[in-house]
């Protein structure tokens, strides 16, 4: 991670707290556009999963339903940003542990 996306303590509990007003899990209000923010609430979100478990697309659309109308854009970004794997036909994810 280069310096632009490096992210205080203070920082991220702000974004937290504005983007998660219910708490971490509670519900997000809205999917941020700054690219550091995007970081910090996939980071956030990558948490709801057990790293040591395979899921199913409809057990990870779940998941991020519970927190996000548009559910399709967050499995989306977690796996571009490298938070999540999956097999080339969609039918298993996994938290990526590098």
């Amino acid at each position: 991670v280069d310096e632009r996306y490096a992210i205080t303590e203070k920082e991220n509990a702000q974004v937290l707290q504005a983007h998660f007003p219910e708490g971490v899990q509670g519900p997000l209000l809205r999917f941020p556009k700054k690219e550091k923010k995007k970081l910090i609430i996939l980071r956030q979100l990558i948490g709801r999963f057990d790293p040591l478990r395979k899921y199913s697309e409809n057990e990870v659309n779940d998941i991020l339903k519970a927190a996000f109308e548009d559910y399709v854009t967050l499995r989306r970004y977690l796996i571009e940003y490298g938070f999540l794997d999956r097999y080339p036909d969609g039918s298993c994810y996994w938290v990526k542990n590098d």
